[in-house]
């Protein structure tokens, strides 16, 4: 198994309708760790590190919606590298 970390930028309507906090849910639930941010755009910044394949289960997650609140677009995705240690998922703001 080999760990992985990606950072994706969601857009749609995906502040103010619950995205972070159940992106959060959805990571802890697949054991990642990383975070969920507001942008100042209007979309949702998403990192996420851990196994590959659950990493790429939270990627197709964001891909089909998310929370039923929401609307999403487009989701870009790269491989990240971060700059910090990540011991859980968070919601930041």
């Amino acid at each position: 198994m080999s760990n992985v970390c990606i950072i994706a930028w969601v857009y749609g309507r995906v502040q103010g309708v619950g995205f972070r906090y159940t992106t959060r849910q959805e990571a802890q639930r697949l054991g990642l760790t990383g975070y969920a941010k507001n942008r100042d755009d209007g979309s949702v910044e998403v990192v996420a590190c851990g196994e590959a394949e659950r990493v790429k289960m939270l990627l197709a997650w964001l891909k089909e919606g998310g929370p039923r609140s929401a609307r999403v677009d487009r989701v870009l995705s790269e491989p990240y590298r971060p700059g910090e240690e990540l011991n859980d998922f968070s919601i930041r703001y």
